[in-house]
């Protein structure tokens, strides 16, 4: 093994991690979908009022599910995670869009969230969980951007 490869052994397990938060972030995104596409109750046992935020005007963007749209960026995270380890040579610009959705997803949840709190007054443990596991890939994000700016 030689220099190059053990700089990038903490930033291949980082991307691993951020795998997984991505496929958990599906999971969860998928539910929600779910949920709002058929009509059902969430499992929320008490813990939040899914069915208050779920039926609220802001649970649809044009049309559109919210969570579908979370959907789609835990996909597109997925991808772009996958593909950078394909295209070892492109890595960067695969990492560098990971930052990009991730920027507008916290941002975008971190709305969501102070629309739970201040307008619907009612609280959702699903989307709060999707906020924390879109909040950490940013994170996580910008440790894998600036482990490779170090290592460069």
């Amino acid at each position: 093994m030689n220099a190059s490869q053990v700089e990038r052994i903490p930033v291949d397990r980082l991307r691993w991690v951020s795998g997984i938060l991505a496929i958990l972030g599906l999971a969860d995104a998928g539910y929600l979908s779910w949920i709002k596409l058929a009509n059902a109750v969430a499992a929320c046992s008490g813990i939040g009022d899914c069915a208050s935020v779920n039926s609220s005007r802001y649970a649809e963007m044009w049309g559109i599910p919210v969570a579908l749209f979370g959907l789609a960026t835990y996909l597109v995270i997925l991808a772009l995670l996958v593909l950078e380890g394909r295209w070892i040579q492109n890595f960067y610009l695969f990492r560098l869009g990971v930052f990009g959705v991730t920027l507008v997803g916290t941002l975008y949840s971190a709305y969501l969230t102070y629309v739970e709190v201040a307008i619907l007054r009612a609280i959702c443990p699903y989307c709060v969980i999707s906020a924390a596991l879109v909040t950490a890939l940013f994170v996580m994000s910008i440790i894998r951007l600036r482990a490779e700016d170090e290592s460069a």
